[in-house]
């Protein structure tokens, strides 16, 4: 799942690899309001773009399985 966010002017996508996420909670913990693990896949989904409140680089680098990423554009 892909969700754009738009901070400062420019356009970020917060991807989860599905393939790659092993459904730790890492995520969600660090930024509840834009991850949520899905209950039928046990995987992280991006339920949100409001990257506001918290720290969405935080959360890529503490992923154990390099499943979240961030993309930068304008």
């Amino acid at each position: 799942m892909i969700i754009i966010i738009k901070k400062d002017n420019f356009m970020s996508k917060v991807k989860v690899d599905e393939n790659l996420c092993i459904g730790c909670g890492t995520c969600e913990a660090l930024c509840p309001k834009v991850f949520k693990l899905d209950m039928d896949s046990g995987k992280s989904k991006v339920i949100s773009d409001n990257c506001e409140e918290c720290d969405c680089q935080e959360v890529v680098n503490s992923c154990p399985v390099n499943a979240i990423s961030i993309e930068e554009g304008k």
